[in-house]
């Protein structure tokens, strides 16, 4: 998710949701985090699974966001 590019419903929803904030900072760390073990030459088994679990947990944040992106721009 690119959260550089401008996009008003988004920027609309940091401002007054808290929940929309807390996902956007969620993605935004598992992003970070995933970009730290996609470095690494020789992971371990629990670095792994780690990183397929923050894809999937990853993902479904995301799907939130847009979710949450989609309902308000409906309603407003």
């Amino acid at each position: 998710m690119d959260m550089s590019a401008p996009d008003r419903v988004r920027d609309e929803l940091l401002k007054i949701n808290p929940t929309f904030r807390d996902l956007v900072h969620q993605h935004t760390n598992y992003e970070a985090r995933l970009d730290e073990l996609s470095h690494l030459t020789y992971p371990s088994d629990d670095e792994q699974v780690e990183e397929s679990t923050l894809k999937k947990k990853k993902l479904l944040v995301k799907d939130e966001i847009y979710a949450m992106m989609s309902d308000y721009q409906v309603s407003h």
